[in-house]
């Protein structure tokens, strides 16, 4: 077949070069269950509309306003060429270009347009990204225990084995604090013995650890819980101490996990040259997008270090963590809401995924594959 032959099966329009112009740039703020979202939306002249999210806790209406200061360097543009706004965006536009919000307003731009991307392609990002098939993907739940109304070994006995009936292989929960440091060690133990004792190995078990421990401490945790196969521990110190993870990683017989605080592979390079985490932890929604997490993880893959993205925001963020995920082949897992999957399945109007046998598949819409009524949000949800 003459090239010529081969172009005219895919006309140009088809291919996204049809003109498309940017024209505006929308937020809305909700507050769900104790948790503010900030959701973006990059519309167009094409009638396309990218779907973003830069929900940063207690620091939305900072984030809006960084969201909102991209609109006079977007409209009038085309779309196309994500990456390359990106570099424009980060690189070019003004050299103050670091920190959580405005990391999380450059990432909600990047996922929008990713989402227009694949729109106008008529194909799923996931797709785009170099995935070959419509794969399931594992994932957890995160903040596991967080609603029980008593919180014994019993209760999380009896919750464990709900869980695994309803088709979950892992959970992670942050660790409360005590009144002793013995106290709370004694406590974490007997809970995962019991959790152990009522569903045995069905179930993958990951300790949040939210910065409040010593080193001293953090290693005497680990092997406290290393003979329960505890698959890992999360960011047991300050996540900016690279040196103090390094050692504690060193000796802990658990593997370490971090990096939902750290915003692009620079950050991600010294935590791995201080060999800080086995597993490493980005988050879509902070760490520079759909573009910047794929670089971080091929960054992890040079060291040897398996990837599971933080997520605990909204259905956008989830979308897009869960399909910048796809191809790669660091891939452990992606964290998940459990306890408002079912609300965010509804809310969607069911296009995001529910779990399924600890899975959730992939969608087979174009872009992120999401519907989001935000009329009903903020009518739902509202900020104030």
């Amino acid at each position: 077949m003459r090239r010529r032959d081969l172009l005219n099966l895919f006309p140009l329009a088809a291919l996204g070069a049809s003109p498309v112009k940017i024209t505006g740039i929308e937020t809305h703020k909700c507050r769900m269950d104790g948790r503010e979202y900030l959701f973006v939306e990059v519309k167009t002249d094409a009638g396309i509309t990218g779907l973003g999210e830069a929900s940063l806790p207690s620091r939305i209406n900072i984030t809006d306003e960084a969201v909102k200061w991209h609109a006079s360097r977007l409209i009038g543009r085309d779309p196309a060429g994500v990456e390359a706004h990106w570099n424009r965006l980060y690189y070019e536009e003004n050299r103050w270009r670091d920190g959580s919000v405005l990391m999380t307003a450059l990432s909600a731009i990047d996922i929008a347009l990713w989402d227009i991307e694949g729109k106008r392609l008529n194909a799923p990002v996931w797709r785009l990204l170099g995935g070959n098939n419509q794969q399931p993907m594992r994932v957890y739940w995160s903040h596991w225990s967080n609603k029980l109304k008593e919180r014994t070994p019993e209760a999380l006995s009896e919750l464990a084995r709900k869980t695994v009936a309803d088709g979950w292989t892992a959970v992670k929960w942050v660790i409360p604090r005590a009144a002793t440091e013995q106290t709370r060690l004694r406590q974490v133990v007997s809970e995962v013995e019991a959790i152990r004792k009522a569903v045995g190995m069905s179930l993958d078990i990951c300790l949040e650890m939210y910065e409040t421990y010593s080193m001293r401490s953090a290693l005497e945790l680990a092997r406290a819980v290393a003979p329960l196969k505890v698959m890992f521990i999360e960011e047991p110190v300050w996540r900016e101490s690279n040196l103090a993870l390094g050692a504690i990683a060193a000796q802990s017989p658990v593997p370490l996990a971090g990096g939902e605080g750290l915003l692009n592979r620079w950050q991600f390079r010294d935590l791995l040259e201080a060999k800080g985490a086995m597993i490493i932890q980005p988050d879509i929604i902070h760490c520079g997008g759909i573009t910047e997490i794929r670089k971080i993880a091929a960054l992890g893959e040079v060291y040897g270090v398996e990837i599971a993205p933080h997520m605990w925001y909204g259905p956008v963020g989830h979308m897009a963590s869960i399909q910048s995920m796809c191809g790669v082949k660091s891939f452990l897992m992606n964290e998940w809401d459990g306890y408002n999957m079912q609300l965010l399945h509804d809310l969607t109007g069911g296009t995001l995924p529910r779990v399924e046998k600890g899975m959730v598949m992939l969608p087979d819409r174009p872009g992120l594959g999401l519907t989001m009524d935000f009329a009903d949000w903020k009518k739902r949800f509202p900020y104030n």
